[in-house]
């Protein structure tokens, strides 16, 4: 029989016997108490006309209600969509289309009207707490029961990257990442305040606890930052799985109230590259250095991590985990020598087989079952060190953020002729948009504030510049295409000429 993650999860809870598994809103919820809420849900869906193949969106935060959704679906043959709600409307319809849910569910604090009418599905609006309301499913689009959760991106273009992965993908990571990483023990209490339309935060912060039976303090957010201090002192908190920027607020917090969490045992840092003297600032003020990690969402995700704090190698992401071949390629796909910088590629058994609908970027990424990460690295003595994109994706504090995304909307003022958008270095969020702009002749100039209020009111806040810059000229290849490589390399002089 092959396995499959609510399987392999219903075993572990019901083994465990009336324990504290989850703590929601000041309060452990049993294991018992958990399962029947999710039992709950699987009748309601069931009744509902949920069924194999069916694809179940939500845009729920962190919640019992995000578990048991997951687990029911996957108990009834099919999967899940979590998306983001700060992806921007026309994002969300676009996403939706592609996805063909059977339904969509929503908090019950929120408009489900507008939404509704404009997406064609049936919306349930569900409390946080797992009560799942009668609801008729439609027929939407059927997938293989194998497919446990898809993930979507903006895309370079603007286009829903969507990107599916399997119960045996996920089964494979989450099993190998507890294999490998020593810090973590049997018995552990998990920080979930990741957002679970992430990968990383869906797959580490809310898949593995379940599968291994930790308990998990779950969060609906990580803000304000007090409330999550409050909450690791009170459920005894063990491990926090984070981006770079969580670490930086929590380091924040604990200096300014004094008090640091006491159980803490294990840092676990990925979504970001790691910003130099964070792991210092989180000695001081944390007690803990970092174990700095490296996934990608096609590898459900992670791909390499250091394993414990005996063994860690600061400025690295460690070992690649066991599982992966990987190699490491110049552009024109030869394999370089160890110590050589390249991009990486990689095969194993946690790694999506393509992209849904999108032949093109499959075709691209995906050759002759390889998979090219599109990240520059260095690999020495066993452990990877993360160099750059190889794409120019911007990561603000974990998020993703295209520049062509932005450059599209400042190209709708009339006053830009030509725009390119850069990560500018951030100390709190690692990076922040930037933008570079050729304005239009014979026009009256905007200002900053106005092309600014531009974007703000048609992106989410994290996609939003916070600096634009006036140009005269691009810099371009021979070819005429624009360098954002020399952009953001004057970015970096610029601000470490600020630091000095």
């Amino acid at each position: 029989m092959t396995e499959r993650l609510e399987r392999t999860v219903f075993a572990r809870l019901e083994a465990m016997g009336d324990v504290p598994l989850l703590w929601w809103k000041g309060e452990w919820w049993s294991v018992p108490r958990f399962l029947d809420r999710t039992r709950s849900c699987i009748e309601t869906l069931e009744r509902g006309g949920f069924g194999e193949g069916q694809r179940l969106a939500f845009m729920v935060p962190n919640s019992p209600l995000s578990l048991s959704l997951s687990l029911a679906a996957w108990s009834l043959g099919g999967s899940v969509a979590p998306l983001n709600p700060l992806g921007g409307g026309d994002l969300l319809l676009s996403t939706l289309k592609t996805l063909e849910p059977s339904l969509l569910v929503l908090p019950d604090s929120a408009d489900q009207a507008s939404l509704s009418a404009s997406s064609g599905l049936p919306v349930a609006l569900a409390s946080l707490e797992g009560l799942l309301p009668p609801m008729t499913c439609r027929g939407g689009r059927r997938g293989a029961p194998s497919l446990a959760v898809t993930y979507s991106t903006s895309g370079t273009t603007g286009r829903p990257k969507i990107v599916p992965l399997s119960h045996a993908n996920l089964l494979d990571n989450v099993g190998t990442a507890l294999a490998f990483i020593t810090a973590l023990g049997p018995d552990e209490t998990i920080l979930n305040a990741l957002p679970n339309f992430h990968a990383f935060g869906f797959g580490l912060c809310s898949v593995l606890p379940l599968v291994a039976g930790y308990r998990q303090i779950v969060l609906p957010s990580f803000l304000p930052v007090a409330d999550a201090l409050d909450a690791l002192d009170a459920a005894q908190g063990t491990v926090v799985l984070a981006v770079p920027t969580m670490i930086s607020l929590l380091c924040a917090a604990a200096a300014r109230t004094g008090r640091a969490p006491k159980s803490l045992r294990t840092l676990l840092v990925g979504g970001d590259k790691v910003p130099l003297g964070l792991d210092e600032k989180a000695r001081t003020h944390l007690g803990l250095p970092i174990l700095e990690g490296y996934g990608l969402t096609e590898c459900s995700p992670l791909v390499a991590v250091n394993r414990s704090y005996a063994t860690r190698r600061l400025g690295t992401v460690g070992p690649v985990i066991p599982g992966y071949v990987y190699e490491v390629r110049d552009d024109e796909g030869r394999v370089l020598p160890e110590g050589s910088e390249g991009v990486l590629w990689l095969k194993g058994p946690s790694i999506t087989e393509g992209y849904c609908d999108n032949p093109e970027t499959t075709e691209q990424r995906f050759r002759d079952g390889w998979f090219d990460t599109g990240d520059v690295v260095r690999l020495d003595d066993g452990c990877l060190t993360l160099l750059d994109r190889a794409t120019d994706l911007i990561i603000v504090g974990g998020f993703n953020v295209y520049p062509q995304e932005v450059e599209s909307v400042l190209l709708q003022h009339p006053a830009v002729r030509e725009v390119s958008v850069i990560g500018s270095p951030n100390a709190t969020s690692g990076e922040v948009p930037k933008a570079f702009v050729v304005l239009q002749e014979g026009m009256d100039p905007p200002g900053e504030r106005e092309l600014l209020r531009f974007c703000r009111e048609r992106l989410a806040h994290f996609k939003t510049p916070r600096k634009i810059a006036f140009v005269g000229e691009l810099p371009r290849s021979p070819l005429g295409k624009v360098l954002r490589r020399v952009l953001r390399d004057e970015e970096r002089r610029r601000a470490e000429r600020g630091r000095g």
